[in-house]
């Protein structure tokens, strides 16, 4: 049987990487409650390509 609850896992991508036209991608899986988050999440994450930390934002 499966758990029901609020916790739910959301998929964080890379927003330099995407406009500096490198190739690849930067993602992370995470999990979030949806109860007491109600908006996106945006969390500051490692992008090896870039090598540096860089803000990454919930896609749906």
């Amino acid at each position: 049987m499966a758990k029901k609850g609020n916790r739910v896992q959301v998929i964080l991508e890379c927003t330099e990487h995407k406009t500096s036209g490198m190739p690849g991608m930067s993602r992370y899986i995470t999990t979030k409650n949806r109860k007491n988050t109600t908006e996106r999440l945006e969390l500051k994450k490692y992008n090896s390509v870039l090598k540096k930390v860089t803000l990454h934002k919930e896609i749906k």
